[in-house]
């Protein structure tokens, strides 16, 4: 009578931790998004957001996705650029930084000596789009060495006709962002072959709607942008091909960034602090974030991840969040040779199939990703 009393303790204990067990492994499958049950409301706090305009419209339609299921988070999200947002990402004053190119080595001496862990995601793929005003019909695209004329120091470039001698003598009135943005730090690296060498007699802006009513403004207007938006304005804009040496232009689009086919094509990414992940506000977002990006990102005009790099991200997250003793390291954070890619990148695969890309954009050894698009500095609440 005892061995069978016993037999029965044992398997109900078993049951019970088998149970357990289960539900454990049902929060990590399926992202922890559950982890409050069908009683959202059990969720609050704030998340503090900044950095990249570029990243700005994923987050803010991600914010909005997940602020109509847990009401009581309060998300904000900021627009001080990639290299603004890191100045507070790696003081500790926001949960997650929006960036459009991988952390500097200052920013990453300072999160050390900070004590800043973080971890670095990539979210999408974005395209710099050259663009004109549509009733420019003389140009429809630009080689590299071209476009390198324009913009490079010093330029002797002031006309239409200093590029082409066919084309209107006619001062190209150009615009671009500011010398602080990111943007800016990959366009010149990636056509001048320095990153901050430009000409400085253009019209700068930190916010992208500035750039795009300058352009749409002016015939004789030239300048660039995220791929974003250039195709939110695409009924008052014009998009440039870029010739690369012994190849055909090619125009951006989702297909042709999403191939790496596109000369400006770079990743954009966000970086989450260990320490704020830790809360279960930041957890429960970040985790709806890399499972609901396949859909939104493509909503709001970037290239999407393909589906298994997203949960290749998500398990680098979940692997990740324990806060190391000694603060950032290497290996939370990009590698900081600029011909690679961060290493949450490298094993994501590109976005049109899933294979591991190269250490490089995507299928293009010449694609650099020190990038970043500034923004104002004003904040913005995305509450619903």
């Amino acid at each position: 009578m005892c061995k069978q009393y016993g037999e029965m303790m044992y398997r109900a204990v078993l049951v019970a931790m088998l149970s357990i067990v289960a539900g454990m492994a049902s929060l990590i499958f399926t992202g922890g998004a559950y982890a409050y049950g069908d009683d959202a409301s059990k969720l609050d706090g704030r998340i503090k957001i900044d950095g990249s305009s570029t990243v700005y419209p994923i987050a803010e339609a991600v914010a909005e996705e997940f602020q109509q299921k847990y009401k009581k988070v309060k998300v904000t999200i900021g627009v001080s650029g990639t290299g603004g947002g890191f100045k507070k990402f790696i003081k500790g004053e926001i949960d997650i930084n929006n960036a459009s190119r991988p952390i500097k080595d200052n920013e990453l001496a300072t999160a050390k000596s900070n004590k800043i862990a973080y971890i670095d995601l990539p979210v999408a793929y974005d395209g710099i789009s050259v663009v004109v005003h549509p009733k420019n019909d003389w140009l429809k695209s630009l080689t590299t060495a071209q476009l390198k004329s324009i913009w490079q120091p010093n330029s002797a470039v002031k006309l239409w006709s200093d590029i082409d001698a066919s084309w209107p003598k006619r001062k190209i009135k150009l615009y671009a962002p500011g010398a602080d943005s990111g943007t800016f730090d990959y366009f010149t690296k990636r056509v001048n072959g320095k990153s901050r060498a430009s000409r400085s007699d253009y019209t700068a802006s930190e916010d992208d709607s500035v750039l795009v009513k300058g352009v749409a403004g002016d015939k004789d207007a030239l300048g660039y942008f995220g791929f974003a938006y250039y195709e939110e304005n695409k009924a008052k804009l014009k998009a440039v091909k870029i010739q690369e040496e012994g190849k055909e232009g090619v125009l951006p689009s989702i297909e042709t960034i999403a191939a790496g086919s596109y000369y400006l094509s770079r990743p954009v990414y966000i970086y989450v602090s260990k320490q704020s992940a830790k809360r279960a506000e930041v957890k429960v977002f970040i985790e709806f974030f890399l499972t609901h990006s396949s859909s939104l990102v493509k909503d709001v005009g970037y290239v999407a991840l393909s589906d298994s790099a997203y949960s290749r991200a998500l398990s680098k997250f979940h692997q990740t969040t324990q806060v190391d003793s000694d603060g950032a390291t290497k290996d939370d954070g990009a590698t900081k040779d600029e011909s690679k890619l961060p290493v949450a990148t490298e094993s994501l695969g590109t976005p049109s199939k899933d294979t591991s890309v190269s250490d490089t954009s995507p299928d293009d050894s010449k694609a650099k990703t020190d990038a970043v698009k500034e923004a104002s500095s004003d904040k913005k609440d995305v509450d619903k």
